[in-house]
């Protein structure tokens, strides 16, 4: 008998974290009292003593010692002592651990920091537990109409915050500069926020990141399961095709120049309607195939698609590295084969570009022009 209280305990414990909380102080109760005496006070210091002795006096009242921290939270913030007002606000989160507008809080609170770590733990919190809470599960005293109503209610005023949330853990994945770091955020941020506006995008960053971390195995992984999402992306077809141009087995290659294909027919470029992102699309998986078909001695066939890349990325937005890209593959090509008018053309171009590919397309026009020379 013992054991089946015991069993029905964990389970009530199991719906009551799913659902999220909301702090509600019933009218008349000496929390409420008190309450109302203290929003009286228009003094701040005094305000602020009061609700400090407030959250001794209810200290066995979980909502109360939330609420109480959470307003001295609140009252820090405003004086300009964010560290306090982080320590209360967690204090607020230790009692109601599920409150989507204390996590709101305390995310802002973090932003005005800068303190990108404590942002994501807020923000993949928050994302936690509202997810959470629509797999609730149905108490037994409530009817299916009232539990579709209340699951209704909770959705509808936690959605804002939800939404708050997810965007602020975005943008603290765009900001952060150290890509070990950046990887992380993202892999907490996914689970928490499934299905989340911004998933192309951060699929995008977990690619370039995992390319910054020579993890050339998780990013074919988490490329190809992304893809397998979203058959047509064109980013994510692009990112991969790159990852597999680069690696030296003869199959990516192969898949490379699959992937590439397959973001030409989707950019069609040469449509009249074709927008700049569409050109840029199309110009970089043509730089792709051309790299590719010289990785397999396929020179002839590498340099009208290099041509077309350079052609579609000439002047497409302020970065010009894919540009710059395109032009030294296709000097190289030209010089394979021998044409050093054209590469010596394609090369000049490429070096007046800073970047990446300006010293080795100085390097490699050197070595045209000295070739040339010897020549003569």
């Amino acid at each position: 008998m013992r054991r089946l209280a015991l069993l029905a305990l964990v389970c009530a414990s199991l719906t009551a974290v799913a659902q999220l909380d909301k702090i509600t102080i019933p009218a008349g109760t000496p929390e409420d009292k008190a309450l109302s005496t203290i929003s009286n006070e228009n003094d701040a210091q005094k305000k602020l003593a009061f609700y400090q002795d407030f959250v001794q006096q209810f200290s066995s009242n979980p909502m109360a010692v939330a609420y109480g921290n959470w307003q001295i939270s609140q009252s820090y913030q405003s004086s300009g002592d964010l560290e306090k007002a982080l320590s209360f606000g967690d204090k607020a989160l230790a009692a109601r651990p599920n409150d989507m507008d204390i996590l709101v809080s305390q995310a802002n609170i973090a932003t005005q920091m800068k303190n990108n770590a404590k942002i994501i733990d807020y923000a993949t919190r928050g994302g936690k537990a509202y997810n959470d809470s629509l797999h609730a599960a149905k108490p037994a005293d409530m009817s299916d109409e009232q539990f579709a109503a209340r699951m209704q209610d909770s959705t509808d005023s936690n959605k804002s915050a939800y939404e708050f949330l997810e965007t602020t853990g975005f943008n603290v994945i765009a900001d952060e500069k150290d890509a070990k770091t950046r990887m992380n955020y993202i892999e907490r941020f996914t689970p928490a926020f499934p299905g989340s506006r911004f998933e192309q995008p951060v699929t995008q960053y977990a690619m370039f990141t995992l390319g910054q971390l020579s993890d050339s195995a998780r990013l074919f992984a988490y490329g190809e399961k992304s893809l397998a999402a979203n058959p047509n992306s064109m980013p994510t077809m692009l990112l991969l095709a790159n990852a597999y141009v680069e690696d030296s087995r003869p199959a990516s290659t192969e898949k490379a120049i699959t992937y590439s294909k397959k973001v030409i027919e989707l950019a069609k470029a040469d449509g009249s309607d074709a927008d700049q992102s569409r050109k840029l699309s199309a110009g970089v998986a043509h730089s792709t195939l051309g790299y590719a078909y010289a990785k397999q001695d396929k020179v002839a066939a590498a340099i009208p698609e290099l041509k077309a890349a350079a052609e579609l990325l000439r002047g497409q937005g302020q970065d010009q590295v894919p540009y710059a890209t395109a032009l030294y593959r296709l000097g190289w090509a030209y010089g394979k084969t021998n044409k050093v008018p054209e590469a010596r053309t394609a090369l000049e171009e490429a070096a007046k570009i800073p970047g990446p590919l300006q010293a080795p397309s100085r390097d490699l026009l050197a070595k045209i022009n000295s070739v040339r020379a010897k020549a003569k």
